[in-house]
């Protein structure tokens, strides 16, 4: 469902200001006179469906968002948003499924616009030891997961470090979607104990890594995030598979021997 909106001139503006752009900026960019982008932002002209996905794509705006714009310039939203068990998305979903089936023994997750688990390969369950059941409740919210005080951090060695990274990446992506349900999660998260979120410096190590405590001994990892090339659904434009590794050969060992 598409959220009531302002005018579209005003969220054009909103975007523009957001992306650190002027008006002469864009308008060079989108190759528009820069008088005919103010008229549009002040209501005094309205864009034609084509001007706003022209200016949506230079901006760079999420296709959720894109979908709000025409809504509110009076077209029809163009954008389809489907459940990730869609026939339409088979394709998408097998890839998926082979990524995070293919990343066994280690972790990998597909995470949602709001870092909420869409699928996992269930991998390496003692990463979940001790964790609050009502944090294991679907839908399972991987931030929450990670920083929670119920939840893994309290195992996690270097939870300072780790919480900067994680509240550091969602920051980026609240600067990017202006989605309302991130700053509530930020603010959730920054009021969890573990650190104050600024950024920690991270000694000798190349990536930032996460350093938790399990029954199999210390294990260590770092991530890669993928995301789909060119979606023109809106599930997949939000959609972040997240592949854990093992930082270390003992972290590598001990994942492997647990699995065999």
């Amino acid at each position: 469902m598409m959220r009531a909106t302002r005018p579209v001139g005003t969220l054009l503006r909103e975007w523009r200001q957001r992306r650190r752009r002027t008006q002469l900026d864009l308008a060079l960019d989108a190759e528009i006179s820069s008088r005919h982008l103010s008229f549009l932002e002040t209501g005094r002209a309205q864009p034609s469906r084509r001007m706003v996905l022209h200016l949506a794509e230079e901006l760079e705006i999420p296709l959720r968002e894109r979908n709000a714009l025409l809504v509110a310039a009076g077209f029809a939203p163009i954008f389809q948003e489907r459940r990730l068990d869609d026939v339409s998305l088979a394709a998408a979903r097998r890839a998926i499924d082979a990524m995070l089936e293919a990343q066994k023994p280690f972790p990998a997750f597909a995470l949602d616009r709001h870092w909420n688990i869409a699928a996992s390969n269930r991998a390496l369950q003692e990463l979940y030891e001790g964790v609050a059941p009502e944090l294991l409740a679907p839908p399972v919210n991987a931030l929450r997961l990670s920083l929670h005080p119920r939840g893994v951090a309290a195992r996690v060695e270097n939870l300072a470090e780790w919480r900067a990274h994680l509240l550091a990446r969602l920051r980026r992506e609240i600067a990017l979607t202006a989605d309302p349900v991130l700053e509530a999660l930020l603010r959730e998260a920054t009021a969890y104990s573990g650190g104050d979120g600024q950024s920690v410096p991270v000694e000798r190590e190349v990536l930032v890594p996460l350093k938790v405590r399990t029954s199999l001994g210390l294990l260590s990892f770092f991530s890669t995030t993928t995301v789909f090339g060119t979606p023109t659904d809106v599930t997949l434009s939000e959609l972040a598979i997240e592949l854990f590794f093992p930082a270390d050969p003992h972290t590598a060992e001990l994942v492997r021997r647990a699995a065999s």
